[in-house]
C-alpha cells in the first residue's frame, strides 16, 4: 500500500495551477453516455483531471459499450451501441458518484439495474430524494436486496418537482433524465453548486436545453438528440482551497492559478480573519499568510453559495494550529468528523459531538503515523503534516488520489518535502 512521508516546517512559497473539478467531470461523463455518436464523432473533454474516481467513471462508461481514452491531455468519450443496462456491484463501490449514472441510463436506455454506490463514508446519504423526483419522471424502482432495477413502462417525460433539500445528485440525475424525456421539467429547489452550471453548460453544448435561475429552479426541455462536442471542465474549488490551506498553515506566500475565484467566496472570509492577507487577480488568487494563524471563531457548512462541505476538513487543519478556538458545524453530512482522531494523534486538541466539532489550536503538531479517513479528511491530514517539526507518515492514500491529481509533485513545486514510499 502506498504512502505519504511528509517533512513539515517548510514554508511554502510559489504558484500552483488548479486543475479540473472532480465533482464537475463525473456528472459531465455520466451526460456523454446520451451523445448519439453514430456519426463517427465522439465528446473531447479538456482539463479534465486524472484521478481514480475518473477512471472510475470510464470503467462504467466502456462496461455500456462506451470508449474513453486519454489523448494529448483531453479525454475522448464516444457512446457505444450496448444493449447490457446493468452496473456490476464492483464498479458502483468504487466511488459515490456512480449514482449519477441512473439519470443518464433511464434517458438512454429507459432501464437500469444497479446496486448502491460506494464510496467516502461519510454517514447515511440516501437516495430517497432521487428516486422521488425520476417515479414523477414516469420511472418505476424496485429493490432486489441489495440491488435496484429501475424501468419506464410507459414514456420518461417532463414533471413538477420540488426537492425537499437541494441535494447535488438529486439535482444531476433529474438534470440527465430530463434531456431526452418528453416534455418540460421543472426542478425547483435544486443545488446551485458550480459543478451543476457545468454539467447544464455541457448538455447546453451538445444542443440540449437546460436553463438554470439564481433561486436554484432549473428548467429543462427534453430534446430528441444530443451531439457530441467539445468541452472544457471547470477548475476545482476545493483543490483551489486545499492549496491555499496548504500554504496558509506554513506562513507561506502561494498563488493559485487557472482557478474561479467566484467560486471559492465562501472560503475566503474565514481566511482572512485567520489574519492571511488575499489578493484576487482574475484567475489568480494570492495568500500571504502570518507567522502564526488566528482561530475564527465559528465555522458553518451550509449548500453553495455558503461555506462548502468540502473545505471543513481543510480548514480544520489550520485552526488545529491557530491561536484560539474554532467552533465547526457540519449540515451536509453527520460523519465528517473522521479527520479529527488522526489530527488528535498529531497533537491537535479536537471534541466532536454530533454535528459540532470544537477546536482549541495548539502552538505545534507532532509527527505520527495516521491514515486518510476520507478524500477531504486526507486532504486535511498532508496540511497538517506540512506544518510539524518532522516527518509524517499518510496510509491510505488512495482516498487522497480520488480527487487529487498528483499531490506531491505539485506541493514539492513550492517548497514542500513530501515523497510517495
Amino acid at each position: 500500500m502506498e504512502r505519504y512521508q511528509v517533512k513539515g516546517a517548510h514554508p511554502l512559497n510559489g504558484k500552483l495551477q488548479v486543475h479540473g473539478a472532480k465533482n464537475a467531470a463525473l456528472p459531465i461523463l455520466a451526460a456523454s453516455l446520451l451523445c448519439d455518436s453514430r456519426s463517427g464523432q465522439c465528446c473531447c473533454l479538456h482539463n479534465c483531471p486524472q484521478l481514480s474516481d475518473v477512471e472510475a467513471a470510464c470503467n462504467i462508461l466502456r462496461h455500456l459499450g462506451c470508449k474513453a481514452v486519454w489523448q494529448d491531455g483531453a479525454l475522448l468519450i464516444r457512446s457505444g451501441d450496448s444493449s447490457d443496462c446493468r452496473i456490476p456491484d464492483h464498479l458502483m463501490r468504487e466511488m459515490r458518484s456512480s449514482i449519477v449514472f441512473l439519470g443518464a441510463m433511464l434517458a438512454r436506455y429507459r432501464q437500469a439495474h444497479l446496486t448502491f454506490p460506494g464510496g467516502c463514508e461519510l454517514g447515511p446519504r440516501p437516495i430517497d430524494m432521487h428516486l422521488a423526483a425520476l417515479e414523477k419522471m414516469g420511472v418505476e424502482f424496485t429493490q432486489n436486496g441489495d440491488g435496484l432495477d429501475c424501468c419506464v413502462p410507459n414514456e420518461l417525460h417532463g414533471a413538477s418537482i420540488d426537492l425537499p433539500f437541494p441535494s447535488v445528485g438529486a439535482t444531476e440525475n433529474v438534470i440527465l433524465a430530463a434531456s431526452l424525456a418528453k416534455g418540460e421539467t421543472i426542478l425547483r429547489n435544486g443545488a446551485r453548486e458550480p459543478e451543476i452550471s457545468d454539467l447544464a453548460g455541457f448538455l447546453n453544448a451538445c444542443g440540449g436545453c437546460v436553463h438554470l435561475e439564481k433561486d436554484g429552479t432549473v428548467h429543462i426541455s427534453g430534446v430528441e438528440r444530443l451531439s457530441p462536442c467539445e468541452y472544457s471542465v471547470i477548475p476545482d474549488r476545493i483543490v483551489g482551497i486545499t492549496y491555499l490551506c496548504c500554504g496558509a498553515i506554513t506562513g507561506g506566500n502561494i498563488t493559485i492559478t487557472s482557478a474561479r475565484p467566484d467560486h471559492m467566496r465562501a472560503v475566503f472570509p474565514i481566511l482572512e480573519e485567520m489574519g492571511c492577507s488575499l489578493k484576487i487577480d482574475g484567475d489568480q488568487v494570492s495568500l500571504l499568510a502570518p507567522q502564526r494563524l488566528k482561530a475564527v471563531k465559528n465555522v458553518t457548512t451550509m449548500p453553495y453559495p455558503g461555506f462548502p462541505t468540502d473545505a471543513l476538513a481543510p480548514v480544520m487543519a489550520l485552526t488545529a494550529v491557530a491561536q484560539g478556538t474554532t467552533i465547526f458545524t457540519e449540515n451536509i453530512f453527520q460523519n465528517r468528523y473522521k479527520q479529527a482522531w488522526e489530527l488528535c494523534r498529531m497533537g491537535a486538541d479536537i471534541r466532536t459531538e454530533g454535528r459540532i466539532a470544537v477546536v482549541r489550536g495548539v502552538k505545534m503538531l507532532h509527527p505520527a503515523f495516521v491514515n486518510c479517513t476520507d478524500l477531504r479528511g486526507g486532504a486535511a491530514l498532508v496540511i497538517a503534516a506540512l506544518a510539524t517539526e518532522g516527518t509524517t507518515t499518510i496510509g491510505e492514500i488512495r482516498h487522497i488520489q480520488r480527487g487529487y491529481e498528483n499531490l506531491p509533485e505539485q506541493l514539492r513545486q513550492v517548497g514542500a518535502c513530501i515523497t510517495i514510499l
